[in-house]
């Protein structure tokens, strides 16, 4: 018999993810304004971790719940769903045109880290040392990302300014991080609870709730933000964010699982990381084009996204 409960519970903690990913955001960015950093570094570094945040806080509880294959899937499925649904979506609303070359140079890192992820699973688990590399490579990318982004023209520099606008003092924006971290601790609590309970209602693999369910609603923030930067035809932001998003997913997310908890790959295929890799490098070609998302290039994202989805379930 189905448990009323796990919709609930499932509904409940993507509010309070969605909820503290968004205080988290709107905190941090107007704190790093506030103190003189340069808006492009705050899209980039500070808003992509942000809305790194939820999977995060999931993934975290999720491997010292010894649910290592839902922490593994939530990475890969959010990194498949920033790129095939999340872009895809933008760009069907409003092509996406990218006009700073730091985002474009992100791209190679972004499949670079993927394939090294990959590298790290050949033996079936990434464990501390991996998770040590993991970490000291984002601290090196952040580094560099602030220098390269300084080098960037003053209409993308606008552009950015203009997508962060924020009226938040210091106390306010402080206030916002704090109830942000607690929205998202609660939330992700119940929304595992639910995950866990919805896998064995419908008796598949964790990894498989990791994949799907997990992975779409840790990444609403990363939708929400895209979307609403599309609109303000904003691609830059739109783009930077999913981009951005899914290097700090690896790198931050399963760097610092793996030094708590090794995280292990037995119950995910090889399959799903020929996907992630594919959503990575269809963005190279594109990059290397004057950088242009069209609405028929973002149907066929997803379109190729649902396919995936549902060989996953089937």
């Amino acid at each position: 018999m189905f448990d009323i409960s796990i919709p609930l519970y499932l509904i409940g903690g993507l509010i309070g993810l969605f909820l503290g990913g968004e205080g988290v955001i709107r905190g941090s960015s107007s704190l790093a304004l506030k103190v003189g950093i340069s808006p492009l570094v705050v899209g980039l570094t500070v808003v992509a971790f942000g809305t790194s945040s939820p999977e995060l806080l999931v993934s975290l509880k999720a491997a010292l719940m010894g649910s290592s294959s839902i922490a593994l899937g939530n990475v890969i499925g959010s990194n498949i769903a920033n790129i095939a649904l999340i872009l895809g979506l933008a760009s069907v609303i409003r092509p996406l045109q990218v006009h700073a070359n730091v985002i474009k140079r992100e791209i190679p890192i972004m499949i670079g880290v993927s394939l090294l992820l990959v590298f790290f699973l050949i033996d079936g688990m990434v464990g501390f040392i991996e998770g040590l590399i993991f970490i000291i490579l984002l601290i090196a990318y952040t580094i560099v990302n602030i220098f390269l982004s300084l080098k960037e023209n003053k209409e993308i520099e606008k552009e950015f300014e203009e997508g962060l606008k924020s009226k938040l003092n210091i106390p306010t924006a402080v206030l916002f991080i704090v109830a942000g971290l607690a929205l998202l601790f609660f939330g992700a609590d119940l929304f595992l609870k639910g995950a866990i309970s919805l896998a064995k209602v419908f008796n598949v693999s964790d990894a498989i709730i990791g994949l799907t369910v997990v992975a779409v609603g840790t990444s609403l923030p990363e939708l929400f933000t895209s979307l609403v930067a599309t609109i303000k035809k904003e691609s830059d932001i739109a783009v930077g964010n999913a981009v951005g998003s899914n290097i700090f997913n690896i790198l931050s997310i399963l760097g610092i699982s793996a030094i708590l908890i090794p995280i292990k790959s037995d119950q995910i295929s090889y399959f799903d990381f020929g996907v992630m890799l594919a959503a990575a490098l269809i963005l190279l070609p594109l990059s290397n084009s004057g950088f242009r998302i069209s609405r028929s290039e973002g149907i066929l994202l997803l379109t190729g996204y649902f396919v995936y989805v549902y060989l996953l379930v089937q």
